[in-house]
C-alpha cells in the first residue's frame, strides 16, 4: 500500500481517502502510476519514427495529468524520479524549431494525430509547471520547472507558426487530423492553460483563432456552436445526418476524416471552449452574446449526452462514437464504453459542475465513477480495460501503436481525480460535499481558519453517512451537502436534530459556528428500481447498476424474466454478505425468472444473487461472465 497523503484538488481542498475506495486508489497509484516505465512512454519522442499517423505521443501527457497530483498524495520518491526523468527526456527531445513529437517533418501537423499528441505534450509540461509552483507555495519555478514552461511556449509557438493564422503549412488547424477537426481543435484546452500560466496575449489570440475554426459553419468543420444551439443531438451531427459505418473507410473509429460522432474528441473540445469562455470573460473582451452562446452550446451538449447517450452505468459510446446509446443499451453493441470516453465524460461533467454549480453534474460523475469507471479498472489497479460491455466479461485492452499499452490505460488514472477533486471543495469560503465515502478532508478559508471533517460511510453500499467536525473558532461557515437527484427522500441531522428543507437534486446548506465534535448524519432512501427497455429489464440501487455474475453459480444468466415487473417499480433486494473478497457489494433477490409457468414447480420465483456492476466480471478471466440487462418474455398481446 502507498503511504497516506494529501491530494490537491481544483479548489485546493485536501482529501485523504480510506476504506474501500482508499484501497482501490492506493492500488491504482502503486501498481499503475508509480509502476509506469517512463523510458518506454517517452521513447517515441526520441526515436521520431512514426509514419502511420498514430498517437503514441498522447500517453506521456496523460500520465503526467495523474502523476503530478498523485505525487502530492503519496510523496513517492520513485514517482518523483520517474516524473523528473520523463521531463528531462521530453526536454532533450525538443528540436531547435520547438517541435516535440515523433513525426518526421513531412508528416507533421497534417492528417494524423500529431496535433492531438502536441496537445497532450503541452498538458504534460503544464501539469508539471503548475504542480511544482503549487508545491513551493510562492509561485516560483525551479530550474527544471522554468525549462518545462519555456519548452511549452516554444512548442506552442511552433504550432502557431506552422498552422496558425497564415501559417507556413498553408492549412488551418481544424483541417488537420481526424473527425472534422475535433482531435486537433481540442488543443484549445492546453492553449488556454498556457495563456493562464503566462498571461501572454498571443496565446489568447491563438485560442480566438482555434475557436473560430471550431465554430464556423463549414460543411467539413467541427461546427461545435451552431449544431448545438439548434438542438441537434450529438449522434446526429454528421453532415446530412449520415450514420457512419465501418465500410465507410476501414477502422473508422480512429481515422474517419469528416464525421462528427467521435465522443472523446468532441467532449475534449467543449472542455476547451468552457476554459476559453472563462478567460474571455475575465478579460472582458469579445462579443458578449457569442461568449454566452459558446457557454450555452457546451451546456446543451452535456444535457443532450445525458438524455440520449448515458446508460445506467454512467457510460456511453459504441466504437467510441455517439449512437443514441441510452435507448439501445440493452443491445450488445460493438465496443461499448471506451475508458477514454468514460474518463473524458467525467472530466466534462467536472467542468460543467464548476461552470454551473448545478449538482446534477455531480450526480453524473457519481454514477459514472461507481459503475463504468471502477468497472473498467482491473482489481489490482494495474490497468484499464479498453471497452467495458454492460453484459459479457472484462478483459485486457488494446496494444496501440506497436506498444504494450493503450490510450485507455494511460487515461484511466485521470478519472479518479474527478471524484477526488470534487468530493470536498471550498470556494468563496463555502464548503461543499459532493460525494460521500470514508475520508479525512480539510482546507483553509480566506480568513486563515481551517474547515475539516472526518467522514465515515459505506455509501453507496449503505444509505448512511456520518461526518464529525474538526472545525474550531472559524465563525459561521456554510457547509453544503449534495442531496442526490436519484433519491426520493433524504434526511440531515446535526447533533441529533433533524433539519427541514432537504430536497433531492439540490445542495442542502448548514450554516453555523461549527465546533469540534459537531456530528452531521445523512440518510438517503436507496431502493432498488427496475428499468425497462423493449422487453428487457435491469436494476439499479441508488447510483449503482446491479449485475448477476457467473461466480455465484445460481443459474443460467440468460434465462428470461416473466411478465409483471414494470418500469420504475421498487423491487425487494436484500443486502447480503459478500462471498468473494473482490466483490464490493452483494444483494439477494427473489424474482420471476423462468418461462415454464405451466408447471407448478416452474411457476415459483427464483432467488438469485446480484453484485455491483463494477465488481462483476472483475477477475478478467474469460470464464467469468456477468449480465445487467435481462430479456422479458413477450406475451401474444404484445405483438
Amino acid at each position: 500500500m502507498v503511504a497516506a497523503g494529501m491530494l490537491w484538488g481544483t479548489a485546493s481542498a485536501q482529501v485523504r481517502l480510506k476504506g474501500y475506495l482508499g484501497d482501490r486508489l492506493d492500488q491504482m497509484i502503486e501498481h499503475h502510476v508509480v509502476g509506469t516505465d517512463i523510458d518506454y512512454l517517452t521513447a517515441p519522442f526520441i526515436e521520431k519514427t512514426e509514419r502511420k499517423g498514430w498517437w503514441q505521443t498522447e500517453f506521456w501527457g496523460k500520465y503526467m495529468h495523474s502523476a503530478m497530483p498523485y505525487l502530492a498524495y503519496t510523496d513517492s520518491e520513485k514517482l518523483r524520479v520517474n516524473i523528473e526523468r520523463g521531463i528531462d527526456r521530453i526536454l532533450a527531445s525538443q528540436e531547435p524549431c520547438g517541435y516535440i513529437g515523433n513525426y518526421p517533418d513531412d508528416l507533421r501537423l497534417g492528417e494524423g494525430w500529431d496535433v492531438w499528441g502536441i496537445k497532450y505534450t503541452l498538458m504534460g509540461l503544464l501539469h508539471y509547471v503548475q504542480n511544482e509552483k503549487q508545491k513551493t507555495g510562492n509561485g516560483k519555478c525551479s530550474e527544471r520547472c522554468c525549462a518545462a514552461l519555456t519548452a511549452a511556449r516554444r512548442l506552442c509557438d511552433y504550432v502557431i507558426a506552422e498552422i496558425g493564422p497564415n501559417g507556413k503549412r498553408g492549412r488551418e488547424l481544424w483541417q488537420t487530423g481526424n473527425w472534422s477537426g475535433y482531435a486537433s481543435s481540442s488543443i484549445l484546452e492546453s492553449v488556454v492553460w498556457l495563456y493562464r500560466e503566462t498571461k501572454d496575449r498571443k496565446y489568447l489570440a491563438f485560442a480566438d483563432y482555434i475557436v473560430k475554426g471550431m465554430t464556423d459553419v463549414n460543411p467539413k468543420g467541427p461546427r461545435l456552436l451552431d449544431l448545438a444551439l439548434k438542438g441537434v443531438s450529438v449522434a446526429d451531427r454528421n453532415e446530412g445526418g449520415k450514420v457512419l459505418k465501418p465500410e465507410d473507410g476501414g477502422d473508422w473509429a480512429y481515422v474517419c476524416k469528416n464525421g462528427r460522432g467521435k465522443a472523446y474528441e468532441m467532449m475534449s473540445c467543449y472542455q476547451g471552449i468552457l476554459d476559453y469562455v472563462e478567460e474571455k470573460s475575465k478579460v472582458g473582451e469579445g462579443d458578449a452574446q457569442r461568449i454566452a452562446d459558446l457557454r450555452r452550446a457546451a451546456i446543451m451538449t452535456g444535457e443532450d449526452i445525458v438524455k440520449e447517450e448515458i446508460n445506467l452505468a454512467g457510460g456511453c459510446s459504441s466504437s467510441e462514437a455517439w449512437y443514441h446509446g441510452a435507448r439501445k443499451q440493452h443491445l450488445p453493441y460493438l465496443r461499448l464504453q471506451e475508458t477514454c470516453v468514460t474518463t473524458t465524460w467525467m472530466r466534462f461533467c467536472q467542468r460543467l459542475l464548476a461552470e454551473t454549480d448545478d449538482p446534477k453534474w455531480a450526480d453524473q460523475i457519481e454514477r459514472t465513477f461507481y459503475n463504468a469507471y471502477l468497472g473498467a479498472m482491473k482489481a489490482d489497479g494495474s490497468e484499464f480495460a479498453g471497452y467495458t460491455p454492460l453484459s459479457g466479461n472484462r478483459y485486457h485492452g488494446q496494444h496501440h501503436c506497436f506498444m504494450h499499452t493503450d490510450c485507455c490505460t494511460a487515461n484511466g488514472p485521470r478519472g479518479f481525480l474527478c471524484f477526488l477533486r470534487e468530493l470536498f471543495t471550498v470556494k468563496g469560503d463555502v464548503a461543499t460535499f459532493n460525494f460521500y465515502t470514508t475520508a479525512l478532508v480539510n482546507e483553509k478559508l480566506s480568513t486563515g481558519k481551517t474547515v475539516a471533517f472526518d467522514m465515515y460511510s459505506l455509501y453507496p453500499r449503505a444509505d448512511y453517512v456520518r461526518l464529525v467536525s474538526h472545525i474550531e473558532d472559524a465563525g459561521d461557515v456554510p457547509v453544503r451537502f449534495r442531496i442526490p437527484g436519484w433519491t426520493k427522500k433524504a434526511t440531515v441531522t446535526v447533533n441529533g436534530e433533524a433539519l427541514d428543507g432537504v430536497v433531492p437534486g439540490t445542495y442542502f446548506t448548514v450554516t453555523r459556528a461549527w465546533k469540534f465534535g459537531d456530528l452531521v448524519e445523512l440518510r438517503f432512501d436507496m431502493p432498488t428500481v427496475s428499468h425497462r427497455i423493449d422487453h428487457n429489464i435491469a436494476f439499479t440501487r441508488g447510483p449503482v447498476l446491479l449485475a448477476r455474475d457467473s461466480r455465484f453459480a445460481d443459474g443460467e444468466l440468460s434465462e428470461v424474466f416473466r411478465q409483471g415487473i414494470k418500469d420504475g417499480d421498487v423491487v425487494p433486494f436484500t443486502p447480503v454478505r459478500t462471498p468473494f473478497d473482490d466483490i464490493w457489494m452483494t444483494f439477494s433477490a427473489t424474482l420471476p425468472i423462468g418461462t415454464h409457468t405451466e408447471n407448478p414447480e416452474g411457476a415459483y420465483p427464483t432467488t438469485v444473487t446480484f453484485c455491483d456492476y463494477a465488481s462483476a466480471g472483475n477477475t478478467w478471466h474469460r470464464d467469468n461472465h456477468y449480465r445487467t440487462w435481462f430479456q422479458v418474455e413477450v406475451a401474444p398481446e404484445s405483438r
